[in-house]
């Protein structure tokens, strides 16, 4: 009761956030990113070292320029993604300018196959899930936050007021739930870029980087028969509207070799983050776990403040 107390009143302080005006909201995101480099924030210190790791022959003053990029995106998407949480589902969608590929989408909801959507954290994925939702029922697989407040607080903001969203949790029971879901011709979403738990995944290059990578989707997409789909939903130059994707996944994602999957996997999501790199989410530690062996077991460990 107290966790959903506290969710409740964060919900309504976002709220009053996400009600103010768009420009307002953008001035204030390029605020925080400001800020963010100013004090080299954890932001600004992980979002240069990936930089470093996956573009390296980018000059220096090219790869700054990137980084401040990258931060006002990032703090411009926490704030946008305040107001898809807590604004109507309809006038969020009414930002959805330009659609690329949906009759993809609809056909592989025709086949009664199951529809895997692959949504890379590029771009405003909770945007891409109220999309998906308005088309058809779905479940996420999503990482539970450690505290009761944060799942409590999650699970407000992305509720669905036709019961169309299941949150399904990484965890043990996810893969049967999935599954279930899958073989009854359901979709499901995954956000096929986090780092896994090491025991959980594959290493794969990503930006030419060893990435331990989830092997979960390309399993269930063998054993499913699924068809599996990339979505994002990217910014349009710097104002509030999108562009919504649906692409085909390569064969090799269903591979029966985790390698050849993962592999793919990775490929396909470095393939979108390259459209335009100050939309991906380059602020996460993508590259904590390395192969036994390696150089540098963790290129972050420098990065902790004193």
């Amino acid at each position: 009761m107290f966790a959903d107390a506290i969710a409740a009143l964060l919900h309504a302080l976002a709220a009053l956030v996400a009600s103010l005006p768009w420009r307002w909201l953008y001035r204030a995101g390029d605020g925080i990113a400001a800020t963010w480099q100013s004090l080299d924030a954890r932001e600004s210190r992980v979002a240069r070292r990936n930089l470093e790791l996956a573009l390296p022959a980018l000059p220096p003053a090219e790869r700054v320029r990137l980084q401040r990029e990258v931060l006002r995106t990032t703090a411009r998407q926490a704030l946008e993604t305040l107001c898809f949480w807590t604004r109507s589902h309809a006038g969020n969608l009414a930002l959805v300018a330009e659609l690329q590929g949906t009759d993809l989408f609809d056909a592989a909801l025709a086949s009664g196959r199951g529809v895997i959507v692959a949504a890379p954290h590029y771009g405003n994925w909770e945007l891409l899930n109220q999309w998906l939702a308005m088309r058809t029922p779905l479940a996420i697989l999503y990482r539970a936050p450690e505290s009761q407040v944060g799942e409590a607080f999650l699970q407000r903001v992305r509720a669905d007021r036709g019961d169309r969203v299941t949150q399904v949790r990484a965890d043990g029971a996810a893969v049967r739930q999935l599954f279930k879901r899958l073989k009854d011709g359901g979709v499901v979403g995954i956000l096929p870029d986090q780092q896994p738990k090491a025991g959980d995944g594959a290493f794969a290059p990503f930006f030419g980087v060893p990435a331990l990578t989830m092997t979960l989707l390309s399993r269930l997409a063998a054993r499913s028969g699924a068809v599996v789909l990339f979505a994002y939903c990217e910014r349009i130059d710097w104002s509030p509207r999108f562009r919504l994707c649906i692409e085909a996944a390569p064969d090799a994602i269903a591979a029966d070799d985790p390698a050849v999957g993962v592999t793919a996997l990775n490929a396909s999501v470095e393939r979108i983050a390259r459209r335009d790199p100050t939309q991906y989410q380059w602020t996460y530690k993508r590259y904590t776990l390395q192969p036994p062996g390696s150089a540098v077991d963790n290129p972050y460990r420098d990065l902790e403040r004193h």
